[in-house]
């Protein structure tokens, strides 16, 4: 039987090339962080995208929108500055849909990240971490890269695309999944993309629904939403996440509290998650759990808390699971590394 006649079948359970996979995650249970706070702690479980990561959904996103404004034709090129992550999903749906992927990334990234995308065919840029004031920075370079090869930029912290993906695709997944009993949902921001689609979504379908943003040290997030004051203070091991200006993704969106996560913090979630609970994922999703715990303390026993497991831990093997790189950051080493 072809594709094209399973799909005619109506048959379930086959999805229809890359696209067809993304998406549809599982809510998964945290059992220690559930009996901890006597609430229901749920994680999303991005990192069983194809590409390992809640950003393919943005790469999907993105990559559909250009399609359908005709700006991006057969055999054309995207060009986008990233952490690495995006860059992943943009190239992984390229491929599948015939694009080529430039990919320009600060240097700082994890090894890991590096080597997947050389891996999946990027044209990769490595270029001098940079903040976003200045001229040299990623997202500046990616896009004058852009301009000068007449490519489709794809940026992702201002093209709405990303929200809107999430919009349509995590948020109502999340509402379906937990029957509608979901009391608030916890979130880090780079883009901003997925707190942003999913606050939009669930806030449609209950408007006292708690969004709360879970923000790194070395961000300004946190103390935009508490105090409309973008200062930044120290720093983070955690990639891809934090911010020291507002996103277009992230203007105008219903968010109703902000918590701050060391990265003692978040390391602890992502120990445990993995030694007693066999999840493997990386820092940002530390972060989120760790919020998520925090705000279930707040709502007291019986609540529902969904937060977002952005990707799996070996993306960051050489440094979060990397006992000289913690002891040089003074953050703590589990035992089973030690």
């Amino acid at each position: 039987m072809s594709m094209a006649q399973i799909t005619e079948s109506g048959a379930t359970g086959v999805a229809d090339g890359l696209a067809g996979a993304i998406g549809n995650t599982p809510l998964i249970r945290l059992r220690r962080a559930s009996e901890a706070t006597g609430c229901t702690i749920l994680g999303k479980a991005e990192f069983m995208n194809p590409g390992g990561s809640v950003k393919d959904r943005a790469g999907l996103a993105i990559i559909l929108d250009a399609e359908r404004r005709g700006v991006l034709k057969p055999g054309g090129t995207v060009v986008e500055g990233t952490a690495g992550n995006t860059g992943i999903g943009l190239t992984l749906v390229g491929n599948s849909r015939g694009y080529r992927c430039v990919i320009v990334m600060p240097e700082t990234q994890s090894q890991e990240k590096i080597d997947f995308l050389r891996m999946i065919g990027a044209d990769l840029r490595l270029i001098p971490a940079k903040p976003y004031k200045d001229p040299g920075n990623y997202v500046h370079y990616s896009r004058r890269l852009a301009e000068e090869m007449g490519a489709v930029w794809a940026n992702q912290f201002d093209n709405l695309a990303n929200r809107e993906g999430h919009r349509t695709t995590t948020g109502p997944e999340i509402w379906e999944q937990t029957g509608g009993r979901v009391d608030a949902f916890t979130c880090s921001c780079g883009t901003g993309g997925t707190l942003a689609g999913v606050s939009l979504a669930l806030k449609a379908k209950r408007p006292d629904i708690r969004i709360v943003l879970a923000d790194p040290q070395g961000s300004g997030l946190f103390g935009w939403v508490t105090a409309n004051d973008l200062t930044v203070e120290g720093s983070s091991v955690t990639e891809g996440i934090g911010q020291s200006r507002v996103p277009e993704n992230l203007k105008d969106v219903p968010i109703d509290d902000a918590v701050r996560i060391p990265d003692e913090e978040a390391l602890e979630q992502v120990f445990d998650l993995l030694i007693h609970e066999g999840l493997s994922v990386g820092g940002s999703a530390g972060i989120n759990v760790a919020a998520a715990i925090r705000v279930a303390r707040v709502l007291g026993p019986g609540h529902t808390v969904a937060t977002i497991l952005c990707d799996g831990g070996s993306r960051y093997q050489s440094k979060l699971f990397n006992p000289d790189f913690l002891r040089s950051k003074n953050l703590p080493v589990p035992d089973w590394l030690a």
